[in-house]
């Protein structure tokens, strides 16, 4: 599986272009799996649920599988959070997996930065970002495309990952 990162602060446009290029390449004909880090306390389950009551009961792990799609929620209960590799290992084979977050770890990546957001470029200190999404005009040592122009961008990671080959779009 190749892998590509969105990364970026906070509303600077991060989650926009994950939605954008997942339509982008799965119109191509490529299968797309996403991974997203939370820096806060998420749950995709709600309370009340048979599926919630058997975490709060104390179950590790609970898979919910129905006909249209299966989660499965892992209970942590204080250990660490597992690194970006262990989820990798978890996915179903796809030709891509685009990951939201995970600054620090060493994949390559497009920074989305808005200006409006006020936060610095994390590019300049970092090499793992190989381009920057942004919605003004910026001079860096590397590539910059406009935040809005999803076509460039994919173009550019399916070059990046040497997925042009077989691709439909």
């Amino acid at each position: 599986m190749k892998l590509y990162g969105i990364t970026g602060w906070k509303n600077c446009g991060k989650t926009g272009l994950m939605e954008r290029l997942v339509t982008d390449f799965t119109t191509r004909g490529l299968s797309v799996s996403t991974i997203k880090h939370a820096h806060h306390s998420t749950d995709v389950d709600q309370p009340g649920t048979d599926s919630h009551r058997h975490r709060q009961a104390g179950a590790s792990e609970v898979i919910l599988a129905s006909r249209h799609r299966v989660a499965i929620m892992q209970e942590l209960r204080g250990a660490e959070e597992p690194p970006l590799e262990e989820l990798l290992a978890r996915l179903t084979p796809v030709d891509l997996v685009l990951i939201e977050g995970y600054k620090g770890d060493r994949h390559a990546k497009i920074e989305a930065h808005r200006q409006a957001a006020g936060q610095p470029l994390i590019a300049p200190g970092d090499s793992t970002i190989h381009a920057v999404a942004s919605d003004v005009p910026l001079d860096l040592d590397r590539a910059v495309f406009d935040l809005d122009d999803t076509v460039a961008i994919a173009n550019f990671i399916l070059a990046e990952l040497d997925l042009t080959a077989g691709v439909t779009g």
